[in-house]
């Protein structure tokens, strides 16, 4: 198994699909449809940018999972101490590769990377429905600390 840094957004795409059609079927009116395409080419865009990182864990000589994270910077407000952290906008392993531990060794290199570049704070969110993720990032220690509401009208 190995882990490493990629620009290529035509794989990212690829191993997004399956988060993303997780997404459409727990919330349809929130997502559209997968468009491998477009999604791709939002990828690239982003890796054009140096807070952006993208991990691609692979197996085996196939590529089954992958990280989207990105360096943020929160300045100092009237209300809040100013600090940094590696926030995680999606982490996915491939179906056929779930519970087996690949997703905490994901999770151990990224907090490898947070501790390399001086970081203390590890951030991410996920949807309230997503109970697999809810337990897996719980199992791993993390704690929420704030909960996002809505109300349709």
């Amino acid at each position: 198994m190995k882990i490493y840094q990629t620009k290529d957004a035509e794989l990212i795409a690829k191993l997004n699909q399956s988060v993303h059609e997780l997404h459409v079927s727990l919330y349809p009116s929130y997502f559209k449809d997968y468009h491998a395409e477009k999604v791709k080419t939002f990828f690239e865009g982003l890796m054009n940018k140096e807070q952006y990182i993208f991990l691609v864990l692979e197996d085996i000589g196939q590529s089954i999972g992958f990280a989207m994270l990105e360096l943020k910077a929160y300045p100092e407000t009237i209300f809040k101490n100013a600090y940094q952290s590696l926030y995680i906008h999606q982490l996915s392993i491939s179906s056929m590769y779930k519970s087996k531990g690949y997703g905490t060794k994901l999770m151990d290199e990224i907090t490898t990377i947070a501790r390399n570049k001086g970081l203390h704070k590890i951030e991410l969110d996920h949807w309230s429905d997503n109970e697999i993720a809810k337990a897996f990032y719980k199992n791993l220690g993390y704690s929420p600390i704030r909960e996002y509401l809505y109300k349709d009208i």
